[in-house]
């Protein structure tokens, strides 16, 4: 008789997909933002992002060697850890900084914990934090050039970032003066701002299009957005994370925002200023440091998004994405804990449909 079934271990359901494909997924939505960089802040912000994932490729490959393990750098999984990387970083850094960087997020959160998949935190986030010892320079943002300067590798001029200007409670000015929301602007003078500039302005557009001073991922807000969509289209990531991580920053700012600031205007430039649009779509959507349940996934960005809040109104250094993504990474296995589902077949009770006396218990 011919055998009609075969039994085998789980799991039961195949799929095409692999590492390699979701990182190609991942960083072909990025290459809009990669162009973005050497748009608005030229040839120097390219060689910083080549150099960021030569050194992740480098590093990966040593580091599995050395440590006798298979050779996996063809997943792409090392490429996208650099780019990621690169994007925390301003256009200014020296061209060695992205190469301890790319130590720290392959060799010593990524490999040393036993490789894709098991690091406990987000290699390139906890890379940019054991950066920020280089706090001059990691916080020296330069402002966007102009179309003949794209070619220099030089440093342009520093200036403070709106985030930072927020920090200051500096002015905002549209609706209340008669103007669009599209025209609303963030204004500061010369008390606050470097190198004897008289005075700053960027407006929502500039905020969206990305024409402000930042690091090198996080400032062309809609390439972000564009990316995120394509990753839901392609369902590389779920909504969950992204929206519940902005739409806690959203209602908390909007909520509670300074003195004598509107409303609606301090909401928009503190959900367009700073990392918030990258690390929500890109960073605390990492598959090995993000919870696997969708009711985890909601919770995981309530938190981050509250410490984003409470580190951005209280903190001394004016963003708290990085900071609050990698602690809610400490916690993603407490969430699934807490929410995975109930096996099927668990037992339960049948007393009330099936009559069952007190204390008796049925198999479901």
């Amino acid at each position: 008789m011919a055998k009609r079934f075969f039994v085998s271990s789980s799991p039961h359901i195949k799929s095409d997909e692999n590492t390699g494909l979701i990182m190609r997924d991942v960083i072909i939505s990025l290459v809009p933002v990669i162009a973005a960089s050497y748009f608005y802040f030229g040839l120097r912000s390219s060689i910083l992002i080549v150099i960021s994932v030569a050194s992740c490729m480098f590093f990966e490959l040593i580091s599995q060697l050395l440590l006798k393990r298979p050779v996996t750098i063809k997943d792409m999984s090392a490429v996208l850890t650099g780019i990621l990387f690169a994007f925390c970083l301003p256009a200014s850094v020296p061209f060695w900084f992205p190469v301890v960087g790319a130590f720290v997020a392959i060799v010593i959160v990524k490999q040393l914990f036993g490789g894709i998949g098991k690091n406990f935190v987000n290699p390139a986030l906890l890379a940019r934090v054991f950066m920020m010892s280089w706090l001059p320079m990691i916080t020296n943002f330069t402002e966007p050039i102009d179309s003949g300067s794209r070619l220099s590798i030089g440093i342009q001029n520093s200036t403070a970032t709106p985030l930072a200007l927020l920090k200051q409670g500096i002015h905002i000015s549209g609706i209340s003066s008669g103007k669009n929301l599209w025209e609303t602007t963030l204004n500061a003078t010369s008390d606050f701002l470097k190198q004897g500039q008289a005075s700053a302005s960027f407006s929502i557009k500039d905020m969206i299009l990305g024409i402000r001073p930042g690091c090198l991922g996080e400032t062309a807000v809609v390439l972000l957005l564009a990316g995120g969509i394509f990753l839901l289209y392609r369902r590389i990531i779920t909504w969950h994370i992204p929206a519940t991580f902005i739409g806690t920053v959203a209602v908390l700012t909007f909520a509670f925002p300074p003195a004598n600031v509107d409303r609606p205007e301090y909401m928009i430039f503190e959900l367009l200023s700073g990392g918030l649009v990258l690390g929500a779509i890109y960073m605390a959507t990492d598959y090995t440091t993000s919870p696997i349940t969708s009711k985890g996934k909601i919770i995981y960005g309530i938190g981050c998004g509250l410490l984003t809040y409470f580190i951005r109104m209280w903190g001394s250094y004016p963003e708290g994405v990085s900071y609050a993504i990698l602690i809610m990474n400490l916690f993603v296995w407490l969430f699934d804990k807490v929410t995975r589902p109930k096996r099927y077949g668990t037992t339960f009770s049948f007393k009330k449909s099936a009559g069952l006396p007190k204390g008796d218990k049925a198999d479901g």
